[in-house]
């Protein structure tokens, strides 16, 4: 496990992609506990199983609670690396979409119409660098929806060439120290392809 920092209260570690960040078998908190030798470790938000990135576990609960309310209070900052395929007509903007989640067949897509099944999905972007028909991008995520970046992005005719957690930020939950950590891509394709500058 690639752990970035712990204590009685939190676990901040790098999710590989291929696994769930969810409490069921595999997923992190199982790992999380195998490797520290600890029973309470939960998830307190999610990263879609094919992303890799920086996650904050919570130690106990009352942690779990605090950490759980910055999210709802949007005090949590999480910030992605994504790779376009193509060039989007603004390299700056904000993308407002209404997303269906289809639970039969695990997917999720742009609605045309509000319903009761829809939910409002929001980020901004801003260009970083662009290589041989690709772009990467830095995504603020302004709400929290499975599959959001890659479906609101796949809708413009952009569908993700990859995609990584980059950043994360928040109030540790018992000193309310504000905390940041960060991971950069892999050295590996198609992130190689771009100059990345010493901070994002």
């Amino acid at each position: 496990m690639d752990i970035l920092y712990q204590d009685t209260r939190i676990v901040v570690a790098v999710k590989p992609a291929g696994v769930v960040s969810t409490d069921e078998p595999g997923g992190m908190p199982e790992l999380l506990r195998a490797h520290l030798h600890t029973d309470c470790i939960r998830t307190v938000h999610r990263l879609d199983a094919q992303v890799a990135g920086v996650m904050v576990f919570a130690r106990s609960r009352m942690a779990a609670s605090l950490l759980s309310q910055q999210i709802r209070e949007h005090r949590f900052s999480k910030t992605y690396l994504a790779v376009l395929c193509g060039t989007p007509p603004r390299p700056a903007d904000t993308l407002t979409d209404l997303l269906a989640r289809d639970t039969q067949h695990r997917t999720t897509y742009i609605a045309d119409t509000p319903s009761p099944d829809t939910r409002e999905a929001r980020l901004s972007y801003d260009t970083v660098d662009s290589a041989d028909g690709l772009t990467l991008v830095r995504v603020r995520l302004h709400t929290g929806r499975t599959h959001q970046i890659r479906v609101q992005f796949a809708s413009r005719g952009l569908p993700l060439s990859g995609d990584r957690k980059y950043r994360l930020s928040f109030a540790h939950p018992q000193t309310s120290e504000a905390m940041t950590f960060a991971c950069p891509p892999p050295d590996t394709a198609p992130w190689t392809r771009f100059t990345l500058p010493e901070t994002l």
